[in-house]
């Protein structure tokens, strides 16, 4: 991954989920709802399998999406944590605006 593209990647994961997350939270009038369903976001992103192979083959599909969470790229893992970092920013906004009296939704 060349520089401009592994920068303009982290930026719009950023963006992308921050503004995600703002909707998600503002609609469902929650502040952290999108930080503890990342996690899950970023598993169907990578994995290779079928939704319905985790209920029929439970101990294959994990082993597999274990395997392949383990041969992430650093580059990968910085990607990712920074689309973490827009649902916690999304947060603390969501949390700062509704404090100061803003009523959304």
């Amino acid at each position: 991954m060349f520089l401009p593209q592994f920068i303009i990647s982290m930026l719009l994961f950023m963006v992308l989920f921050f503004g995600i997350a703002f909707i998600i939270n503002m609609l469902l009038k929650t502040s952290w709802l999108m930080a503890f369903c990342y996690p899950f976001i970023v598993i169907i992103m990578i994995d290779n399998v079928s939704t319905l192979d985790y209920f029929t083959h439970p101990a294959e599909t994990f082993k597999a999406v274990g395997h392949r969470l383990a041969s992430l790229t650093i580059p990968d893992l910085i990607v990712l944590s920074t689309g973490f970092m827009g649902t916690i920013i999304s947060g603390f906004v969501i949390k700062t605006l509704r404090s100061r009296g803003y009523q959304m939704f």
